[in-house]
């Protein structure tokens, strides 16, 4: 776990490589353009990045959550808003894969593989977050078909994606009455609110998905109805890792920039990197990342083999390496002084990004509560 085959640094390097050229040196005009660069992700995509969890059947790389976390990170280099989009399109992907039918697998998933299909992950709603069970949209029977209705909120990628995994209630029953649905983009009752207007992650769109008796056939259910909340919380798990990876990915684009700074920048006479109050500084900075990575493939790993207790694991590297890496990012700010904050130099944009890893996909607090509940069990 500690020693990356060949083929992983190999993996990695291809990533890094291809989020140097066609990424890194757009991230800073695409974040103030809100443009999302649907033609570069299916660049991306040529490389395995569409699937990466995907069965090779149906055109994925099938590889592995440490191998994912490593593209994450890599790719997070360029632009973390970028990396975790890949990371959510994945997701769908994923749940399809593991819990769709055959005919729903070959329907979709090699387009999702090739990024010819872009996908959403719809769980939110504007009055249910981090109590995800508490979701209000419906899901009724009517003959072969279901009519769902309902909003979804903070969708990322909506009003581009094509392809919908959307959480609806077919019973009262609390988390056990929620079943998963594929929606495609255009289908009639399908709409979109604005894009929001948002601190970072600008290089992605975030709408509002509006249902409006929208008619879904039963062969578009994924699994069983009332495994919605199942399934929502499985795809949960990996992408805490992979959310953990994009934050390490802009915390060390971040690191880099500062130690670059402190070994150009001059004051007082001499190089800032000669400044032992910085040097330690720094010092402090890589050390947490390496610690943070070590949990994230921890948890990756614990997760490819399905042990004991990764859930708790993959709360614990989302929440420790989301707030190592936006406080490193933030110190990276603070080196590069007045420069951290202007735009041109990359280093705001990066914690702006990072900010919102605190909250999503769980926030911070959730994560406490998780891991607490498995120490405690039903004393907490």
């Amino acid at each position: 776990m500690f020693t990356l085959t060949e083929d992983q640094r190999d993996l990695a390097d291809t990533v890094r490589d291809f989020a140097l050229e066609l990424i890194a040196p757009h991230a800073v005009q695409w974040d103030h353009d809100k443009h999302f660069p649907v033609d570069v992700l299916r660049k991306a995509a040529e490389l395995g990045m569409g699937g990466i969890y995907v069965d090779e059947e149906f055109g994925g790389s099938g590889l592995t959550r440490l191998d994912a976390a490593l593209i994450i990170e890599s790719l997070a280099i360029g632009c973390p808003s970028i990396a975790s989009y890949v990371s959510i399109h994945n997701m769908v992907a994923w749940m399809i894969d593991r819990y769709g039918d055959d005919a729903q697998r070959a329907r979709y998933l090699p387009r999702l593989c090739a990024m010819e299909f872009l996908g959403s992950y719809c769980l939110t709603e504007p009055d249910a977050g981090s109590d995800a069970a508490a979701l209000s949209t419906r899901a009724i029977r009517d003959g072969d078909d279901y009519l769902l209705t309902g909003v979804k909120q903070f969708i990322s990628g909506a009003g581009v994606s094509d392809v919908y995994v959307v959480m609806a209630r077919t019973s009262d029953d609390g988390a056990r009455g929620i079943t998963a649905f594929i929606v495609e983009k255009d289908q009639p009752g399908v709409s979109f609110g604005a894009n929001e207007v948002k601190m970072g992650w600008n290089a992605q769109p975030t709408r509002q998905v509006i249902l409006d008796s929208v008619r879904v056939p039963a062969s578009r259910r994924l699994g069983e109805e009332g495994s919605g909340f199942r399934i929502a919380m499985s795809g949960l798990n990996g992408g805490r890792i992979n959310i953990a990876a994009s934050s390490l990915g802009g915390a060390r684009a971040a690191l880099d920039a500062a130690v670059r700074h402190l070994g150009e920048r001059e004051a007082f006479g001499r190089p800032l990197a000669r400044m032992q109050a910085l040097q330690f500084q720094v010092a402090d900075m890589a050390t947490d990342l390496e610690a943070a990575r070590l949990l994230l493939w921890r948890a990756a790993d614990a997760l490819d083999r399905g042990e004991p207790g990764y859930p708790e694991l993959c709360a614990m590297a989302k929440k420790f390496v989301t707030d190592a890496c936006f406080d490193v990012a933030n110190k990276a700010l603070q080196l590069h002084g007045g420069y951290g904050y202007l735009a041109e130099y990359g280093i705001e944009k990066i914690v702006r990004d990072l900010r919102v890893h605190q909250i999503l996909e769980g926030t911070n607090e959730i994560m406490r509560l998780i891991i607490s509940r498995s120490l405690l069990g039903s004393a907490a």
